[in-house]
């Protein structure tokens, strides 16, 4: 899809400089410009750039002046930063722009769906599914029997959502996450064999959640495995069975959260943070990358380390461990010369 310079600065309430009707139909970086491509400028210093870029729009700030002949067709707005990413907003929109159900894909009589579904060929639709407006749902997706998604919801290619999951708002599902798989419960028998017990809850997810590529959420043993409003999970993270996540939390990828932990709200987790089952973080937690939580922790903390401890102490302490050998040489040596003196003076 092409649009004109005149068209992108009515979008972003712009003023054109240039030529208005200059034509592009992709995005790119300023120094990576390209006849057809819109880049833009904000850091003054990529600004030797927009007297090279071959790109045919460039969005900047409405201070700037060229000190040289440019090529690029400008539009001047307030913040080019922020209209950038709106434009990035409005692209993806009409990108994902999607609706209808193609074929071959099966919906179940007793499901129902709101306006605007876009199902994407070979995906299925289960016994009593409730689908809201204006979801997008991409081949090759399994939607399980009495599934609820809300309104505005996402859910790309290869993505398997397990029965009874609940799915709020203008969330986001990326490719190959399975929400409500079956939680990681046996009961060891006598005999050394494992009993496994049924798992019988579901998953929620409330409204604006994202979850990253190949993500698992597992279902509760009883009730819900909860992710609450605005939490963003990143790709290959394992949310166990009856886990709670608190608003605003964002964690990062390969992170594993065990069984009946809670994490409180606007908490950041590091790349993979390990967290023991039955443990409760507070709000606020900082927990930075490749740490083990083995407690509980109270809000505002920042940590790090396996098992974690204060941030501030294991970067003291790491100075020393990396200065360990040193020490223990150093160790020795006072050894050799108390020893000595002890001789001496006997």
């Amino acid at each position: 899809m092409k649009f004109t310079a005149e068209q992108i600065a009515g979008i972003l309430e712009g003023e054109v400089v240039g030529d208005s009707n200059a034509l592009v139909s992709r995005l790119s970086k300023i120094e990576e410009g390209t006849e057809g491509s819109l880049t833009f400028l904000s850091n003054p210093k990529y600004s030797n750039y927009i007297y090279t870029t071959q790109a045919s729009i460039t969005i900047v700030n409405e201070s700037f002046e060229p000190e040289l002949p440019i090529a690029t067709t400008l539009i001047k707005v307030k913040d080019a930063y922020a209209s950038f990413t709106k434009l990035l907003e409005f692209y993806n929109e009409v990108k994902n722009n999607k609706t209808g159900i193609e074929q071959p894909s099966v919906i179940a009589e007793s499901a129902k769906y709101g306006e605007n579904l876009y199902l994407g060929s070979f995906s299925y639709v289960g016994q009593n599914v409730t689908i809201g407006d204006n979801v997008k749902i991409y081949p090759n997706s399994f939607i399980g029997d009495n599934v609820v998604i809300g309104n505005n919801v996402t859910i790309f290619a290869g993505v398997n959502i397990y029965s009874e999951t609940v799915i709020g708002n203008n969330c986001v599902v990326h490719s190959g996450v399975v929400l409500g798989s079956d939680g990681f419960g046996f009961a060891p028998k006598p005999d050394g064999t494992f009993d496994k017990i049924p798992q019988i809850g579901n998953v929620i997810l409330e409204d604006d959640v994202e979850i990253g590529a190949n993500t698992t959420i597992d279902r509760a043993t009883l009730g819900s495995t909860l992710i609450k409003r605005g939490v963003k999970l990143d790709n290959q993270i394992q949310i166990a069975h009856n886990v709670e996540i608190g608003e605003n939390t964002v964690i990062a990828a390969q992170t594993g959260i065990a069984g009946s932990s809670k994490i409180g709200k606007n908490g950041m987790l590091g790349g993979q943070v390990g967290i023991s089952g039955h443990i409760t973080l507070g709000d606020n937690v900082r927990i930075q990358a490749q740490s083990g939580v083995t407690r509980n922790i109270k809000d505002d903390e920042v940590l790090q380390g396996s098992p974690t401890f204060g941030y501030n102490e294991f970067n003291k302490s790491y100075v020393y461990f990396k200065k360990l050998p040193q020490l223990v040489a150093e160790i020795e040596e006072l050894k050799k010369i108390i020893n000595q003196k002890n001789g001496n003076n006997g």
